[in-house]
């Protein structure tokens, strides 16, 4: 299943549920007896395993489908009730490039994940922009990013309970995060909150894909292209700290709730990693593209 948020005339933001065997349409979530129109509710209260029970593709109406173009699509998660937990420097290229844009800022033991949060007032869906934030950045860059949306709370879970088996008990699905980035900001204050997190930093989608599509541990090609031009180009097998280990750890002291987003890393090919650097400027597409996924579409002004 695809799980988006949309709008209709700008009212009310509602949820719709699209299907692979379906492109290109989906189906409010009333038509399927759920009434949420927030996705943190939905996850809250109605586990995955009870949504895949309750949702069957052969039986929808084509009738009662929306066409996905005639939408305004938004972060499937608009407003995520914490803050966004992010892994630095876990593609080893990546660390590579990152190193040598400003050793004393990114060199770091990769023995160790490097976790940091990422605070969100609205996340950004597809087609919106990416604002400069000229006032206060001049080094303003993209990092594709496989996240994880988690379906349970979680706490003192075993990296061995997480299979392929039982992977849909603890995520409920994926999606595509572009974690943007002031480079001068981060090196400035010697920690990354600020420098990440800045409005607008934060573009999600285009939807959520259920993690019974996908097979445990994802196995995605993942890229970014910048007005055409390929910059990144990984797949996600390559994390030094995979998403088992990343639960595993962070849940050994702390509480993660269901609907908590946890970004994994961006491949090598950010923009600090050529020389000169190939920062954003205005008017720059960026689409960030997951294999099975999507693609991620956003300009900057």
């Amino acid at each position: 299943m695809r799980l988006y948020t949309y709008q209709v005339n700008n009212q009310t933001p509602q949820i719709g549920i699209g299907f692979k065997e379906h492109p290109g349409l989906l189906w409010p979530l009333e038509v399927f007896h759920l009434s949420y129109t927030d996705m943190n509710d939905l996850i809250r209260h109605v586990p995955l395993e009870k949504l895949i029970l309750n949702v069957n593709y052969h039986k929808v109406n084509p009738k009662s489908a929306l066409k996905l173009d005639a939408l305004q699509l938004m972060a499937p998660i608009p407003y995520p009730r914490q803050d966004i937990l992010c892994l630095g420097i876990n593609y080893a290229e990546h660390a590579v490039e990152s190193a040598r844009f400003h050793k004393d800022s990114f060199l770091v033991n990769q023995e160790k994940a490097v976790y940091f949060s990422k605070r969100v007032h609205k996340a950004s869906g597809p087609d919106e922009t990416i604002p400069l934030h000229e006032n206060l950045t001049d080094s303003l860059d993209y990092e594709a990013e496989l996240a994880v949306i988690l379906g349970k709370d979680c706490q003192n879970i075993k990296r061995e309970d997480i299979t392929p088996d039982t992977a849909v008990q603890y995520i409920y699905g994926y999606t595509i995060l572009n974690d943007v980035s002031a480079r001068d900001l981060q090196v400035e204050h010697k920690q990354w909150y600020f420098g990440k997190s800045l409005d607008g930093f934060a573009p999600m989608g285009p939807c959520i894909v259920t993690a019974d599509e996908i097979t445990f541990p994802p196995v995605l090609p993942i890229s970014s292209r910048i007005n055409g031009e390929l910059r990144q180009q990984s797949c996600t097998n390559h994390l030094i700290h995979p998403i088992d280990e990343i639960i595993s750890e962070l849940s050994s002291g702390i509480t993660l709730t269901a609907g908590t987003i946890i970004a994994t890393g961006t491949p090598a090919g950010a923009g600090m990693g050529y020389t000169p650097p190939k920062f954003l400027k205005s008017g720059d597409e960026v689409i960030c593209e997951i294999e099975g996924i999507g693609k991620l579409r956003n300009l900057v002004e």
